[in-house]
């Protein structure tokens, strides 16, 4: 039987289970799709640390995969946009097809809770012909998995919400390493912006200077980190024209003296557990704090076309090989609870992918 992996209660850290399921029976307008590489993302780590709401210990965890499409013995036909063996990537939620104001329906991000039953870390799953796209040729396996959720995410904060996704824009992003800020690297470098990042780490920076960035600070002096930011920024634009952040907390007091009036904060998370504040001299600066959260079915299916007509390569941290190889992906969540990340954390469904290096199974 094909397998997936669900979480069984624990008392502070909830653990992995594999278990046997059903292969998934697709309906008249839908694809069975076998699952070749799956990503995790924070909200993972927060379901599994019992901070995330609905969770579930039934649904699949992990709402990113590549997948190819299957044909099924008990379906007579296929939607026909989609030949066998081709591989597609699948949209990470669902409620929200076009409106850029926000979702139409309740949205529902896949993986892991009682609101979807649909999770990626499993073998087979069956969606809706419609919910899909082609990935991009020029992806791995693990590039592709890596791209749905935070592909989508930073792109809706960069191109749709901060208004200055454009050649020659200063545009500063916070806490370089996890998987959505450096998409925003990615399609900001690509869209010819000036990226400027923070991390805490100065390998970090000179890692997103080799994707792009013009350069970079270190955000653990709270004081000083500001005024470093400012020396950097060119002199025939001294400015910054938006802030993506995915933190929260300080990050208005400490950007607003940076950006130009009414320049842009968009936030996509606030990892920092402390809501951001306005003060009022960003009010009086005109600076506009804007929310943002993943994307339209229509924003997925431009972001993956980007990628695909600037072949931009997500970056992958770390690949472990296996649906039963729980410990490794039990590393996975480790990395990234203790932000040693700089990329996705993928786990590889078989022994290989195309293009990149996989830990073998302990």
């Amino acid at each position: 039987m094909p397998r997936a992996v669900v979480i069984s209660p624990g008392e502070d850290y909830h653990t992995l289970h594999l278990k046997d399921v059903p292969l998934p029976r697709p309906g008249p307008h839908e694809l069975l799709l076998k699952i070749v590489a799956a990503a995790l993302n924070h909200r993972d780590l927060y379901i599994r640390q019992n901070l995330y709401p609905a969770i579930s210990f039934e649904s699949p965890l992990l709402a990113d995969a590549c997948a190819t499409v299957c044909s099924h013995p008990n379906q007579a036909s296929k939607p026909q946009q989609f030949a066998i063996s081709t591989r597609v990537l699948i949209n990470p939620g669902s409620g929200w097809l076009d409106n850029p104001e926000g979702p139409e329906e309740a949205y529902i991000v896949h993986g892991g809770t009682s609101t979807s039953p649909l999770g990626m870390l499993q073998e087979y799953v069956a969606v809706p012909a419609t919910e899909v796209e082609s990935a991009p040729d020029h992806l791995s396996d693990a590039e592709a998995a890596a791209l749905p959720l935070a592909g989508l995410t930073a792109w809706r904060a960069l191109s749709t919400k901060s208004g200055n996704a454009k050649a020659g824009r200063n545009i500063l992003v916070t806490g370089i390493g996890g998987g959505v800020a450096l998409m925003v690297l990615l399609f900001g470098v690509a869209k010819g912006c000036n990226v400027y990042v923070t991390s805490s780490s100065t390998e970090k920076i000179e890692r997103a200077k080799s994707l792009g960035a013009k350069d970079g600070v270190l955000y653990t002096d709270e004081a000083r980190w500001p005024k470093a930011l400012r020396q950097l920024l060119p002199q025939d634009r001294p400015f910054l024209d938006a802030v993506i952040d995915g933190a929260g907390g300080d990050i208005v007091n400490s950007t607003w003296k940076l950006l130009k009036l009414g320049g842009v904060i968009v936030s996509y998370g606030i990892t920092s557990m402390t809501p951001p504040a306005l003060p009022m001299q960003a009010v009086m600066k005109n600076i506009e704090l804007k929310g943002s959260t993943m994307g339209s079915r229509r924003e997925f299916g431009d972001m993956v076309r980007f990628v695909g007509k600037h072949e931009i390569r997500p970056v992958v941290g770390r690949v472990v090989a296996g649906i039963d190889n729980l410990r490794g992906i039990d590393g996975l969540f480790d990395d990234l609870n203790e932000g040693k990340q700089f990329g996705k954390m993928v786990v590889g469904m078989e022994n290989h992918d195309r293009g990149a290096p996989i830990e073998p199974k302990s």
